[in-house]
């Protein structure tokens, strides 16, 4: 197995930390805005990764990316269940809310420990 070099990757700066810290937290509180967070944090997670170098935080930004579109879809999907009544579709998006806010708060505790999210 090859060995990697870690000589050939930038130092991260506090204000790299801040920056993951802070998307976290806008897709953590995205619920509040009804996604409009989510969307600002999607595009600046787009931006950063395109420049990212670090193994860690380039992990970090794809399951940013991935648990939001990954949210879409279910509450498309789970859409139509509100015209069979409001409890499905109420209990369905409550569960992907909730599936939402796990991974947001996985993949921060995970970043807080200089881990990669999976």
């Amino acid at each position: 197995m090859a060995e990697t070099d870690f000589a050939q990757f930038d130092t991260k700066t506090p204000t790299d930390r801040t920056v993951m810290h802070v998307l976290y937290g806008l897709h953590t509180v995205a619920w509040a805005s009804m996604g409009t967070l989510a969307v600002i944090a999607l595009i600046v997670n787009y931006i950063k990764r395109a420049d990212e170098n670090d193994a860690v935080y380039v992990s970090h930004h794809n399951y940013m990316i991935a648990t939001f579109w990954w949210t879409v879809l279910w509450l498309v999907v789970t859409s139509p269940l509100y015209l069979l009544f409001i409890l499905p579709g109420a209990i369905a998006h409550t569960i992907v809310l909730l599936w939402y806010l796990y991974r947001c708060i996985r993949g921060w505790l995970r970043f807080t420990d200089g881990r990669t999210p999976f």
